[in-house]
């Protein structure tokens, strides 16, 4: 599904997960002669699940994520199905297979299941597989937590190719959600400001996330969220790039920001520390030579092209 006029130039398209060619044909969802028609065609791939794990199949020293229809059907019953779209003449589904299936890496040695990161980090597929499966395992992840009317408590039925679940009972309809949360590079002149987590890799810095709050812009969940961990007051926010973040359902809207002061007062409740770091220290982090071993997030996470665009791209410095 490599299609090299997908690479964008939008910064967003250096992240993991972000590149996804899909014709996501949503004006046809619920044509249910069309779903059907793109099952029935031999062309047609699913994307497999169990649970929330992908399921690979080993071919000779790599991976194939695309299953045809007899080759899922062989994997066990599907609990749900969901149309992601369409590329080059290959139509796309997501399906995560009854938890009750045999466990595929288990059960078949032409079969591994693995973790979406572990996809990702050891480059296992294409870009454009990668964000399709991100694609997929967020919406997975809602059906598989919102199978009950939030209204009214009665269990829903799928409707419109796996995109709305509907109330028979109150007639509420009820759509995927995605998260946001701010991600930002606070920086004082040469400075830039990164914290650690007590969860991190020993080491790690990285830029300072929020979940963006209901009534609040862009901007004003990146300075509460600074002012909050770590007691800076930001003035001007700018946005960068952004990020789907299948984990589980996020968009993370990458911006840099602008300290108005220097004191730190750290909330040890959401950060272990965090410190003032040089435009040299962050170089020497991105290319895995900093003199005290500190490391950043990979390329994979949308920090790191924060970090990169400080530090490499002088049109991107706030």
């Amino acid at each position: 599904m490599t299609d090299q006029s997908t690479i964008r130039s939008d910064r967003s398209a250096l992240t993991g997960f972000a590149i996804n060619p899909l014709d996501r044909q949503s004006d046809r969802r619920e044509h249910a002669d069309f779903i059907a028609a793109l099952r029935a065609a031999e062309t047609t791939r699913h994307l497999v699940l169990a649970s929330d794990i992908p399921v690979l199949k080993r071919v000779g020293d790599g991976h194939d994520p695309l299953f045809t229809e007899a080759e899922l059907a062989a994997l066990g019953s599907a609990a749900e199905t969901a149309y992601l779209g369409s590329h080059d003449g290959v139509a796309l589904f997501a399906t995560v297979i009854e938890d009750e299936a045999p466990e595929p890496a288990q059960a078949r040695d032409d079969l591994v299941k693995i973790d979406l990161r572990s996809v990702a980090t050891q480059g296992l597929v294409t870009a454009e597989i990668l964000g399709a499966f991100g694609q997929a395992k967020s919406l997975m992840y809602w059906h598989a937590r919102h199978r009950y009317c939030p209204n009214c408590g009665t269990l829903t039925s799928v409707t419109c190719s796996g995109w709305r679940r509907e109330c028979d009972n109150c007639a509420s309809h009820h759509f995927p959600r995605v998260d946001p949360v701010v991600i930002m590079l606070v920086t004082r002149g040469d400075t830039c400001l990164l914290g650690r987590q007590a969860r991190f890799p020993q080491g790690m810095y990285s830029c300072l996330p929020g979940f963006v709050e209901p009534g609040e812009t862009l901007e004003d969940a990146v300075r509460r969220e600074v002012k909050e961990e770590a007691g800076i007051a930001v003035g001007r926010v700018d946005y960068l790039a952004c990020q789907p973040w299948p984990f589980p359902a996020s968009l993370m809207v990458g911006c840099t920001a602008v300290a108005l002061d220097a004191d730190l007062t750290v909330d040890s409740g959401e950060l272990e520390h965090a410190r003032w770091f040089s435009r040299d220290e962050v170089a020497g982090m991105l290319r895995k030579a900093h003199p005290d071993g500190l490391t950043c997030p990979p390329k994979l996470a949308i920090a790191n092209t924060l970090m990169a665009a400080w530090v490499f791209d002088e049109a991107a410095a706030p």
